[in-house]
């Protein structure tokens, strides 16, 4: 059975298989019940392989063995298996959930802290740097940042990204202001995103910088920590988008301090009115 690489690869990805359970599970859909013999030679996966790869299968949901001699394996039509690995993800994603929630009060989380502690205090300030790609990643990096927030947030950010910044940072944002953190945000304010602009301004100060000329997006956490996306997100991709990330007090301060020059002139969002934008 001759089945090509580019499928092969797409099977793998979408339904998180290895090469050889991709050609196993194939192999078996297109006899329907089958031993692992026959397999075998269908696939071109070794012998001493297929067992394992077919109790894999059996695991994951994919197949059932029948019960007789020879042993013989059933495939499953293949709606049955996306709904059962649907269920499998978020059954192991849950399990995965508790596990790390009970990390908090765990030694070993208090043991990782001391490590990461002790590390820290050999790192120079300006080795506290690095580069995030992707916008996921991004998110989650800035939504790290959030939740360690004691004083201060300074957010600036595109009339798209603040469309973002309320549907992935939201809960984030609203601890912080639970904690008694002064959130400040920055876009451009438009007729599309004038309500998104009002939900945020329940948990930080929103002002508009339209007319202003400022094409930008960074986020400066208590004066010490920044990110600074370096590209417009307008052309570019979600996936290859890129940020900088600084951990840096004299930096993150003296760039606060032009900030707070500009912010002045932003009109406050109470003050918006569309088509009156400087």
């Amino acid at each position: 059975m001759i089945i090509k690489e580019e499928f092969l690869s797409r099977l793998r990805k979408i339904f998180d298989l290895n090469l050889y359970e991709a050609k196993v599970w194939t192999a078996l859909l297109s006899r329907g019940v089958s031993t692992a013999g026959e397999l075998s030679s269908i696939s071109d996966v070794p012998r001493s392989r297929t067992y394992d790869i077919l109790e894999s299968l059996e695991k994951k949901g994919f197949i059932v063995m029948k019960i007789g001699k020879p042993i013989k394996f059933v495939a499953l039509k293949p709606e049955e298996v996306v709904e059962r690995v649907k269920r499998n993800l978020v059954v192991n994603a849950q399990e995965k959930s508790k596990r790390l929630e009970k990390l908090r009060g765990d030694e070993v989380l208090t043991e990782l802290n001391s490590l990461f502690s002790s590390g820290v205090k050999f790192v120079e300030p300006s080795d506290l740097s690095g580069s995030l790609r992707g916008r996921q990643n991004m998110y989650n990096h800035l939504d790290m940042m959030l939740r360690s927030a004691e004083k201060t947030v300074t957010i600036v950010t595109t009339a798209e990204g603040i469309n973002r910044k309320l549907e992935i940072l939201a809960p984030a944002l609203e601890r912080a202001k639970k904690r008694g953190v002064a959130v400040r945000i920055a876009a451009p304010i438009n007729a599309d995103n004038l309500k998104i602009a009002k939900d945020l301004s329940k948990v930080a100060e929103v002002r508009d910088l339209s007319g202003f000329g400022l094409n930008a997006r960074f986020t400066i956490v208590d004066s010490e920590e920044i990110m600074f996306m370096l590209l417009d997100d307008k052309t570019v991709h979600p996936n290859y988008d890129v940020a900088v990330w600084l951990s840096t007090d004299y930096f993150a301060k003296a760039l606060e301090q032009i900030f707070e020059v500009a912010w002045r002139d932003f009109t406050p969002l109470s003050k918006f009115s569309p088509g009156k934008q400087k």
